[in-house]
C-alpha cells in the first residue's frame, strides 16, 4: 500500500511539473528531471532488491549451465518472475524465457540478458565458487541474469505507468553464437522497436559505464576449408595432385587480403589457425589437407565481403594447383556472428540515460573492440544499442578478462544494471509515445528527427 501511495506521488510530481511547464515527460531529454530517476535508483539500491540480485547473481554462479542447458537457470528466473506477478513464455529457444511487463499492447522495448556459462574450471577460491567441475560463470552471465531480473521487478512496480510494453529476454547459448538466432526463430523480436544489451567488463572501473555510436564490436566469422588433391608417393609428386602444396599458397594468399585488398583504416583481420594434411608417413602426399581460420571486421559490408574474398582466395588457389576445395563458412562450433552495430538515436538515448545514473564523468565513450557478441543478431533485425558495464575492482579481486578460471565481478554494480535497463525501457516507451511536453521540445528532439 505504501508503495502504491508513493507512486502515485511521483506521478503527481509528473503532472504538476508538467502543467507548470517546467518537465519533459522523456526523463532523459531534461536534465532537471531526475524524478524517475532517483525513484528507480532508490528501489534498485534499497536492501530488498540490491542484497536479492546479489544472492540471486552467487545461486546462479554456484550452478553454472552450458549453452541450451540452462535447465537450473530457466527454473529459477522463472520462479522469482512467478513471486512478481509477471507473466512469460517458457520453453523458447529450449531454454530461454520472454517475459512481458505493462500494457500487453504496442510499442514493445526489449531488454536482454544471456544465462549460460563456459565450459571452464573454476580456480578462485571463495564461499561461492562453481560447484560443477569443469563449468564456470567466466564471463558474467550470472550478473547480466540478477541485473535484468532486478530490473523486472522495478518495471513491474511501475508496470500501471508504462506506456506500452517491457519485453525482458532471458537468452540461452550466447557463447555457443546460437542462442539469439534461435531466439529469433521463434519470434521474439517481431513487434520490437527497441532493444538494449548490456555486459560486464574488467577493463573499466566498477559504474562506469561505455558504448558508442555505430560500429562496436566487430563480427567474427570462421572457415574450413578441406582441399583435395590425388594421393601418392612423395618420390613420384608428378604422379600426384598436391593438396599441401595448394593448402600453403592459400594460407600465404589469405594474408594479402588484409595486408593489401583492405583499407587500412577499416580495421579486418584474416588469421588460419589450424593446418592438417596427411598421416604419419613422410614419404606420401596425402589425398587432401585441411585449414582452418578466423576472421573479423566492423561494418557489415565488409565482414560478408571479407567472407567472400576468402572463398575466393582459397578456391583460386586450390585451382591453380589442380585441386578442388569445399568450404565451410557456419561451423556449428563456431558460427558466424556479425558485427556489433548501436542504432544512432537509440545509443543517444542510453548515454543520457547512463548518465542519469552514473553521472556524466562515468559515462565514456570507448573504441571499438575486435572481440564480438551474438546480440549483433537482433541488431541486425532491430534498432537498439550495447553497452559495457565497468566491475573493475582490485579489492575484490575483479581484474581478470572473461573466460579466465579467475574471472569475478563486483557486485556493487547490480544495482547500476538494474536502474539502466528500467530507466531505458520506462523513458524509450514514453519517447516512442511521444510524450515531451517540454516548450523546447523541438530543440531538443532535433538529434531524433
Amino acid at each position: 500500500m505504501e508503495l502504491q501511495i508513493l507512486i502515485k506521488v511521483v506521478w503527481l510530481y509528473f503532472c504538476v511539473q508538467i502543467v507548470s511547464g517546467d518537465l519533459c515527460l522523456n526523463p532523459f531529454l531534461h536534465e532537471h528531471n531526475s524524478s524517475l530517476n532517483d525513484y528507480v535508483k532508490e528501489l534498485a539500491n534499497s536492501p530488498g532488491t540490491a542484497n536479492w540480485m546479489v544472492r540471486i547473481r552467487r545461486g546462479i554462479h554456484m550452478n553454472p549451465e552450458l549453452a541450451f542447458e540452462e535447465f537450473n537457470t530457466s527454473s529459477l528466473v522463472r520462479l522469482e518472475l512467478e513471486k512478481m506477478g509477471v507473466p512469460y513464455r517458457w520453453p523458447v529457444a529450449k531454454t530461454g524465457i520472454v517475459a512481458t511487463i505493462g500494457s500487453g499492447d504496442p510499442p514493445f522495448v526489449a531488454l536482454r540478458a544471456d544465462m549460460d556459462a563456459l565450459p571452464i574450471q573454476e580456480l578462485r577460491e571463495w564461499e561461492y565458487k562453481s560447484q560443477v567441475d569443469g563449468k564456470m560463470h567466466a564471463c558474467g552471465h550470472d550478473a547480466h541474469v540478477a541485473m535484468l531480473l532486478g530490473a523486472a521487478r522495478i518495471l513491474q512496480q511501475l508496470r500501471n505507468y508504462l506506456l506500452g510494453t517491457v519485453v525482458v529476454i532471458f537468452q540461452p547459448a550466447e557463447e555457443s553464437g546460437e542462442g539469439a538466432k534461435e531466439m529469433i526463430k521463434e519470434g521474439v523480436v517481431d513487434k520490437i522497436s527497441a532493444i538494449l544489451g548490456l555486459h560486464t567488463v574488467h577493463m573499466y572501473p566498477s559504474g562506469t559505464v561505455g558504448s558508442r555510436p555505430g560500429k562496436f564490436l566487430a563480427g567474427c566469422g570462421s572457415f574450413k576449408a578441406v582441399i583435395k588433391g590425388k594421393g601418392g608417393h612423395a618420390s613420384a609428386p608428378h604422379d600426384s595432385i598436391d593438396p599441401i602444396l595448394a593448402a600453403s599458397t592459400s594460407i600465404i594468399s589469405l594474408q594479402n587480403i588484409v595486408s593489401r585488398e583492405i583499407d587500412p583504416l577499416d580495421s579486418q583481420v584474416v588469421s588460419v589457425t589450424m593446418i592438417r594434411g596427411g598421416g604419419s608417413a613422410l614419404n606420401v602426399i596425402p589425398e587432401s589437407a585441411t585449414i582452418c581460420g578466423t576472421f573479423r571486421a566492423f561494418g557489415r559490408e565488409s565482414f560478408y565481403a571479407l567472407r567472400n574474398r576468402i572463398q575466393e582466395v582459397i578456391k583460386g588457389q586450390a585451382a591453380v594447383h589442380r585441386c578442388t576445395a569445399d568450404i565451410e563458412f557456419d561451423g556449428k562450433e563456431h558460427p558466424t556472428l556479425p558485427p556489433t552495430i548501436n542504432d544512432d538515436k537509440i545509443y543517444k538515448h542510453v548515454e543520457r540515460v547512463s548518465k542519469m545514473v552514473v553521472g556524466e564523468e562515468n559515462t565514456i565513450l570507448t573504441p571499438t573492440f575486435m572481440g564480438s557478441e551474438d546480440f549483433a543478431v537482433y541488431l541486425e533485425r532491430v534498432a537498439g544499442s550495447f553497452l559495457l558495464l565497468g566491475v573493475g575492482n582490485e579489492k575484490v579481486g575483479s581484474v581478470y578478462p572473461p573466460h579466465s578460471p579467475y574471472y569475478t565481478i563486483d557486485e556493487d554494480v547490480l544495482p547500476i544494471g538494474a536502474s539502466i535497463h528500467a530507466i531505458f525501457a520506462f523513458s524509450y516507451l514514453l519517447h516512442l509515445n511521444g510524450h515531451c511536453l517540454h516548450p523546447n521540445v523541438n530543440d531538443m528532439y532535433s538529434s531524433y528527427v
